[in-house]
């Protein structure tokens, strides 16, 4: 991606994931991600209006990584979630703003999480192993998410483009800050090699099983993902 961390295949810097540490996995992106910032609404009505955005997001996450976001109508948005067409203006001003905010909310919990699992850890190799525990959670919990930036990053408004490119930044200089401290001697660009490679391996693997028709199970490719990278990224 333009400097999105989701899958492996990018044009400038390609990244979209993010961590904490001992207790990572819990910090992990859900599908259905709430924005960085957005309270939860203290009213019961203004609590069920949250839900059904939150469904709307859910459901357009799975429309637009199994048709693509082109083929992908508000009316069919609006029915996975369980409302009209037109009732989906309640909740964003049209299917565009629909896949800005399921991208930027995306990219702020992999920023604020990859911050969390840095600041919490006690040196930089428990940072190391926090963020890549939070990395894979986040691709073995949003398979459908990294396929849609991967595919459909180009549909977003350049504003959007432009802010989902400097979260993801940030997100992978955090990486980069880290592994500096591990790899004293490599220079900044040769960290950032070592970020992308490890982005493409944890975030392209649960994506391609599904798509071979075997879905992954989480239990077995977890460890497998988190000894993989954590290998290539301190190897010498």
């Amino acid at each position: 991606m333009q400097t999105h961390i989701p899958g492996s295949g990018t044009k400038e810097e390609n990244v979209t994931g993010g961590p904490e540490t001992g207790t990572v996995r819990s910090a992990a992106p859900a599908s259905n991600p709430a924005p960085a910032g957005n309270p939860v609404p203290a009213t019961q009505r203004g609590q069920a209006k949250e839900l059904r955005r939150l469904a709307l997001l859910s459901a357009a996450a799975g429309l637009f990584a199994e048709n693509g976001f082109t083929r992908v109508s508000l009316e069919d948005l609006g029915a996975a979630a369980g409302v009209s067409g037109p009732a989906v203006y309640r909740h964003f001003p049209g299917k565009q703003a629909v896949l800005g905010e399921l991208l930027l909310s995306v990219s702020r919990d992999l920023l604020d999480g990859g911050l969390r699992v840095i600041a919490e850890a006690e040196n930089p190799m428990d940072a190391l192993k926090g963020l890549i525990q939070f990395q894979v959670d986040f691709a073995l919990s949003n398979p459908d998410v990294i396929r849609v930036q991967d595919r459909d990053f180009g549909s977003l408004s350049s504003t959007d483009q432009a802010e989902v490119r400097s979260l993801q930044r940030a997100y992978v200089e955090t990486w980069v800050d880290v592994l500096a401290r591990i790899h004293s001697d490599t220079d900044v660009a040769g960290l950032r090699v070592r970020a992308h490679a490890a982005f493409g391996l944890i975030n392209s693997t649960p994506h391609s099983v599904r798509h071979h028709g075997r879905k992954i199970a989480v239990k077995s490719a977890r460890p497998i993902l988190e000894q993989m990278a954590l290998a290539a990224l301190t190897a010498a």
